[in-house]
């Protein structure tokens, strides 16, 4: 589990297709502190498997289903991507319960400037991942926990504070480019309740009922 805090920005050393999938190495020297064979990293919020680790980077197999699903297979040698290890057992959860298992790809619409180094990024997401998110819920763009500021016809908008900017890979984005996207999973347990229910189905009738 990650919580969507980027520990440290790597750079894409090379990708290498193998077939419908591909091998990923990435240079980056925080996340390597503690890293092993087979441990967890989040590159851009997709949870991949760490091989042959070394001080200064990792590869990782990229299956076939996360190459279509996510923007992995968008990197190219020299472009930045967000890192993060999974929380350790009495860490803090500074962001949100992020399990890196991407749901689709927005597109990056644009970051404006709102003053003192704070930013407005707007995102426009595909019309089946719309009903689990809301204003002020959680959602991971590319690895990193954020707050939904706006929610309209598809666009979700978020503030970009000074530290986010400065220490992800927002900043380096254009127009048009794929970002990967992860709900928020309580949304998902909610909505497979209020379909399918226990011995009676669960509505918002049957909620009122027992006193929400």
């Amino acid at each position: 589990m990650f919580t969507g805090i980027v520990e440290e920005q790597g750079t894409v050393v090379a990708i290498e297709r193998r077939g419908e999938g591909a091998r990923l190495r990435i240079g980056c020297s925080t996340v390597m502190g503690d890293a092993f064979a087979g441990a967890s990293i989040a590159v851009n919020g997709v949870c991949l498997t760490a091989v042959d680790p070394q001080a200064s980077g990792f590869s990782a197999d990229v299956a076939p289903e996360t190459m279509k699903r996510t923007n992995i297979g968008d990197l190219r040698p020299g472009r930045r991507v967000n890192l993060e290890r999974p929380m350790s057992p009495g860490g803090r959860l500074g962001g949100h319960i992020v399990q890196g298992h991407v749901d689709g790809t927005g597109e990056f619409l644009g970051l404006t400037s709102i003053g003192n180094n704070n930013w407005w990024l707007r995102i426009r997401v595909p019309q089946e991942l719309d009903r689990y998110l809301v204003w002020k819920g959680s959602v991971a763009i590319d690895g990193i926990s954020l707050t939904i500021a706006s929610m309209e016809n598809c666009v979700l908008a978020v503030t970009i504070i000074p530290h986010t900017y400065e220490h992800t890979t927002l900043g380096a984005y254009q127009p048009g480019d794929r970002v990967n996207l992860e709900t928020d999973v309580l949304a998902k347990y909610v909505e497979k309740l209020l379909r399918v229910g226990g011995p009676a189905p669960l509505n918002v009738e049957r909620l009122k009922e027992q006193g929400y």
